[in-house]
């Protein structure tokens, strides 16, 4: 402690180590001993910031780690969760040299110590899944680096795959199953042992008293045969998370606690399969920061790819309704692409007035007044008798017309306001012209000829904030009217024959977040809305008292409530004989239901991996007749889902959607940096 040494060294200095260990001892500061947490949690900070660990923790840890060592076990389960994130941390230094053997031989008595804190201590069940990890730190096993990535308590588990790098999400993995859902993983006849004295034994006896119900004693048994062994660096990460699961059920606390999450933990000794290169590999090697030795699993043989012996049942990282795993495609420059690099099919990019110099996605793809913020809203003009129409707006309120079969701008963009148009859409008229009205973040609200490119009256504001949304809609005396929602609530029926408000549609005033129009019959088209609290709300625009049902039914309360379903956003479905209402959440789900009745209509599309967040969606039919619907959420995440099938196809693309319309047989995706067209009929056939 009075080595010169000590000023060469980063983080922390030996006055503050000396300070520590004083608290550290029995009857030390306080005189009971009991400062010294605090004291700890203060020096752990210089001794990793952001984890970025600084070479003073290689003098430091030997002196802290033999008096934690001298203390009840009880009392140091923290302090070795803390040592254990620190010895894991990805931004190490190398060991100085001159260090390094006293770093060594404390790592081993710092596994000793942990190891007997854990199998008497009886910490909380959630503290002792990473007091067993840190364990593993200690033993030099990789797999300790979940420490950093393992958070059963968000229940989601972030995964990162070892063969593309690509980060894969899967929401709502951590429930307590009644039964393992996979078969348990199989250590090599016999288990590596490990050579030299090794604290682990006595984790297999207390493992022999483990229980966690039918089916899982395989399982405890692969945990009991890794203890006995004495936790291999080499021991398979499957292997190793049973001995992690198995000691959380047999110390953990309070005991039923201990075993609920032990029967969460089990099944990270499955298999997920990366959205990206559609290979699967052990969740252990997406746990753990590039594992040695990590191999996929081959899809077709079930066997893994060095010949190794053959692998339980995968988990794959999304299914359809049917349980079918679904095809994947991802972007290559203007290209999409199968996961062996098959091309196939060509992305459109919706160009500016200019031709664009530059070639790859990376470029500005919409005319600048527009692309400043990217494409925030998007609606298809279908002309009768003439081609359709893309519109798309931006932060800077221009809105561009573009020509979806090849992305061209058909002429120079509207002249817009200088506000952020935040929604827009096509608005059918009786005597057949189509007109294109638009909403901004002020309330005020304009109806363009887009055939002019010319607004056809003066702009009508909405006083009651910013139009989040719009649609049109159709009622029995032969109006089609324009609908619009406001963040505060008002949600507004618009003449555009007169632009003046007609109708009022939201009652109780709740702030809307979505809005979609849906037809029931010729001539008659709802209403629906979903709001900031995750309602969703029905109303006819037919009524002219917003309390009046008229022909609206709600949605099954029951059915919603049941299901969880938080809805952030609505959107109408064409199916046979009828209209459907889809509905999706904030977790990437999404419902379908028959406004008729206000029941569920089929099987819904259950979350995915990567689909949680913000959701943009849309529906087409295609040539064939064929019905899909595609959502998208998160960086680049989009699903083509074919209801009547099951089918989803998962496309990547190297952008962030922030809204989706089709057009035909092509989805149009307006992103962070502009607008693009791929071939929806295409994506749905892969699938």
């Amino acid at each position: 402690m009075h080595s010169p040494r000590w000023r060469d060294l980063d983080g922390v200095t030996a006055e503050e180590v000396k300070a520590l260990l004083e608290d550290m001892a029995p009857g030390g500061a306080t005189g009971s001993g009991d400062a010294w947490p605090q004291t700890w949690k203060h020096l752990a900070e210089g001794l990793i910031d952001d984890g970025t660990v600084f070479d003073g923790a290689y003098a430091a840890l030997p002196h802290l780690v033999e008096a934690a060592a001298a203390l009840p076990p009880a009392r140091t389960v923290d302090f070795w969760v803390d040592l254990g994130i620190i010895v894991t941390a990805e931004d190490r230094p190398p060991v100085p040299a001159d260090l390094a053997a006293g770093f060594g031989a404390a790592l081993l008595l710092a596994e000793q110590a942990a190891v007997r804190s854990l199998l008497a201590a009886g910490p909380p069940a959630e503290d002792c899944t990473f007091l067993a990890l840190a364990c593993l730190a200690f033993a030099g096993h990789h797999l300790a680096t979940a420490l950093w990535s393992l958070q059963p308590q968000d229940g989601y588990l972030s995964l990162c795959c070892p063969g593309c790098g690509s980060d894969t999400e899967i929401p709502g993995f951590f429930v307590d199953p009644v039964r393992p859902p996979l078969d348990p993983p199989q250590l090599p006849e016999p288990a590596r042992p490990r050579s030299g004295a090794h604290p682990w034994s006595a984790a297999a006896t207390a493992l022999r008293e483990a229980e966690l119900g039918e089916g899982w004693e395989p399982f405890l048994r692969v945990a009991r045969e890794t203890a006995t062994a004495g936790v291999h660096p080499a021991t398979p990460g499957q292997a190793v998370l049973c001995l992690v699961a198995g000691l959380v059920a047999a110390k953990g606390t309070p005991q039923e606690a201990g075993r609920r999450r032990a029967r969460e933990l089990m099944p990270l000794t499955g298999y997920f399969r990366c959205w990206d290169c559609e290979r699967t590999w052990t969740i252990a090697d997406g746990l753990a920061e590039n594992p040695d030795g990590a191999h996929p699993r081959d899809h077709e043989t079930g066997e893994r790819t060095d010949a190794g012996r053959p692998a339980p049942t995968a988990i794959p990282a999304a299914a359809g309704p049917t349980g079918a795993v679904p095809a994947r495609l991802r972007q290559a420059g203007r290209a999409l692409v199968t996961a062996d690099g098959t091309p196939w099919a060509h992305l459109t990019v919706f160009a500016g007035p200019a031709p664009d110099p530059v070639s790859g996605l990376s470029a500005v793809s919409a005319v600048s007044a527009v692309s400043a913020g990217g494409v925030g809203s998007l609606a298809v003009v279908a002309r009768p008798g003439r081609p359709a129409l893309v519109a798309g707006a931006g932060d800077r309120g221009a809105v561009c017309l573009w020509d979806p079969a090849d992305g061209r701008l058909v002429h120079d963009p509207l002249p817009g306001r200088p506000d952020r148009v935040r929604s827009m859409t096509a608005l059918p008229l009786p005597d057949g012209r189509v007109l294109l009205a638009t909403g901004d973040e002020t309330g005020t609200i304009v109806l363009w000829d887009p055939a002019t490119g010319r607004p056809v009256r003066d702009p009508v504001g909405d006083a009651s904030g910013e139009v989040v949304g719009m649609c049109a809609a159709a009622v029995p005396d032969g109006r089609t009217l324009l609908v619009t929602a406001t963040s505060r609530g008002a949600v507004r029926s618009w003449d555009p024959a007169t632009g003046e408000a007609v109708g009022r549609l939201n009652p109780y005033g709740s702030p809307i977040r979505s809005i979609t129009a849906v037809p029931i019959s010729a001539g008659h088209t709802l209403v629906v809305a979903a709001d900031t609290g995750g309602g969703v709300h029905v109303w006819d625009p037919a009524v002219d008292d917003p309390w009046e049902r008229g022909a609206a039914v709600q949605l099954s309360s029951r059915a919603l409530a049941g299901a969880a379903h938080r809805v952030a956003v609505v959107a109408a479905v064409p199916a046979p004989g009828r209209t459907l209402l889809a509905t999706g959440d904030d977790q990437g789900v999404v419902r379908l239901w028959d406004p008729a009745t206000g029941d569920p209509a089929g099987d819904a599309l259950p979350a995915g991996t990567g689909t949680a967040g913000l959701p943009v969606m849309a529906a087409a039919t295609l040539p064939d007749g064929r019905r899909i619907l595609a959502t998208g959420s998160g960086p680049g995440r989009l699903r083509v889902w074919e209801p009547e099938t099951g089918t989803v196809q998962h496309i990547a693309l190297d952008l962030t959607p922030t809204c989706l319309a089709a057009a035909g047989p092509d989805l149009i995706v307006g992103h962070d940096r502009g607008a693009v067209a791929l071939p929806l009929s295409s994506a749905v056939t892969l699938a």
